[in-house]
């Protein structure tokens, strides 16, 4: 097979590019916004981890911040606590919003658009707004909670206040808000799925489980794809749920790194270290992407 020299390969690709130029002026206001926008900022967090950076002064020291976050038992706790809260939160809230999507799906479209508006409407909501309401709800004094617990011959609980219990409340609190949104891409991708697939399996005698398990998921696959994906990245940068509701505690049980990086930033005015901590935040994210396109990309079509 004869090869194209490189000097003409790189005349035919410039060739090709001015051919299509219209396409790229087209893309180009978006990536502007991407460059400024992501590319930027992620390029001047990593030349910030490289500084011992506050407000008074900056010295050059390599890769000393990341060593020192490394061996941080705060940053460690922080990042154990990022984890737990995040694979606490999405497993259940994607299973609720597939659970919710499967369930209205029978129903006509006024019914069903009644439903997706009603859990759609908290991911409108300031978060901010919904943790104060949550804030009530757990309050151990006259919160809703503990009413009902008393109601129940049970003995009042301090939800936000043990470490104990203080983290799984944040979850089950974003469980019950979050997934609006993922039904309603759910939704849209079950309506895309042809009725003659779920008619053919009853036919064949399939049960309702058998035909979620075969049909629906398998179909469903590259929504819950990219339901994951983002899920994982929104979660995993938390924060103001937990700056409303525990400002990281108690005894550090609900800090994230999210927040250790606001408190390092703004509080402390360390910006080289909450740079360094941004940057293993970045990077674990990424791993955890490329990990659930392997585990669930490999047979998705586009």
């Amino acid at each position: 097979m004869k090869q194209i020299p490189a000097k003409q390969h790189k005349k035919n690709v410039l060739k090709e590019v001015w051919k299509n130029r219209s396409g790229y002026f087209f893309v180009l206001p978006h990536f502007v916004l991407f460059a400024v926008f992501f590319l930027v900022p992620v390029g001047w967090g990593m030349y910030l981890s490289m500084f011992r950076h506050n407000v008074f002064s900056q010295t050059f020291v390599w890769f000393d911040n990341y060593k020192r976050i490394l061996s941080d038992w705060l940053f460690l706790k922080a990042l154990k606590n990022t984890f737990v809260y995040t694979f606490g939160v999405v497993p259940l809230w994607l299973g609720k919003a597939l659970l919710v999507t499967v369930l209205i799906y029978p129903f006509r479209k006024s019914i069903q658009t009644f439903f997706k508006a009603a859990f759609y409407l908290p991911h409108v909501t300031s978060s901010v707004i919904i943790s104060m309401i949550w804030l009530w709800v757990f309050n151990p004094n006259f919160g809703l909670l503990n009413y009902f617990m008393t109601r129940l011959g049970l003995d009042p609980v301090i939800w936000l206040g043990r470490s104990l219990t203080a983290m799984p409340s944040l979850i089950i609190m974003q469980v019950i808000m979050g997934g609006g949104s993922t039904i309603v891409l759910l939704s849209a991708a079950m309506a895309s799925i042809p009725e003659y697939y779920f008619e053919a399996a009853t036919l064949e005698g399939a049960s309702s489980w058998a035909i979620f398990r075969k049909i629906t998921i398998p179909l469903l696959k590259p929504t819950i794809l990219y339901a994951l994906v983002m899920g994982t990245i929104a979660n995993f940068q938390t924060f103001s749920n937990i700056y409303i509701m525990t400002k990281g505690g108690p005894e550090f049980s609900t800090t994230t790194i999210a927040y250790l990086i606001y408190e390092t930033a703004f509080k402390s005015y360390n910006l080289g270290l909450a740079s360094a901590m941004s940057m293993v935040m970045f990077v674990i994210l990424v791993v955890l992407g490329i990990i659930q396109f392997k585990w669930l990309g490999s047979n998705v079509e586009y």
